[in-house]
């Protein structure tokens, strides 16, 4: 039968040493709970959004622009017009351009859904309005109209009749253009003419 060392040095005379001695108890060892790792990870990936939206700020900041003035529509119309007449040798691109110039002009202008619209029913639109004196919406549908020919019906005009297209249509710009004073469009009583 085996026995028992410390009931055997029990047994004996003999003092306990100081390594046999029971230790002094030890602070508890705290164990974190499950939920603890999941607030330090949403922290974390609150710092990294917020700095990754501060970079991103910081890279797309507009440098500070100077504010272009508004060009007025009538100035946009001439320009186009312009534009348009270094393609007089092609009638069908300068009428397509003329016109695109004159409707986009009026829409702005006049809030007509010109470029969206047939020239029929453009022109039942303008025949509604009191915007354009009377002079001014026959000479616009005639424009409307030969501008339709050459871009639907293949007709090829002389450079002359284009040249008188692009006159009238600046004509119309002018008598339109808004009055410095009111800044509103003016229907002049001069009428636009074409000749064919």
């Amino acid at each position: 039968m085996k026995t028992n060392p410390v009931i055997a040095n029990l047994g004996t005379n003999a003092t306990p040493s100081a390594g046999d001695d029971i230790r002094a108890i030890k602070a508890p060892i705290e164990i974190p709970s499950g939920w603890t790792w999941v607030w330090w990870t949403l922290i974390a990936l609150a710092l990294g959004l917020l700095g990754w939206r501060a970079w991103r700020r910081w890279r797309t900041k507009a440098p500070a622009t100077v504010s272009q003035p508004v060009v007025p529509s009538h100035e946009r119309a001439r320009e186009r017009l312009r534009e348009a007449l270094a393609l007089i040798t092609q009638p069908r691109p300068f009428c397509i351009s003329v016109s695109d110039a004159i409707r986009t002009y009026l829409e702005e202008c006049f809030d007509f859904r010109a470029p969206e619209r047939t020239t029929e029913e453009f022109l039942d639109e303008l025949r509604a309005s009191a915007l354009l004196t009377l002079d001014q919406k026959q000479t616009l549908g005639e424009f409307l109209a030969r501008c339709d020919l050459v871009k639907f019906a293949r007709y090829e005009p002389g450079e002359a009749e284009l040249r008188n297209l692009y006159d009238a249509a600046v004509r119309l710009v002018d008598e339109t253009e808004p009055s410095p004073q009111t800044n509103q469009p003016v229907a002049a009583s001069v009428p636009i003419e074409t000749s064919t």
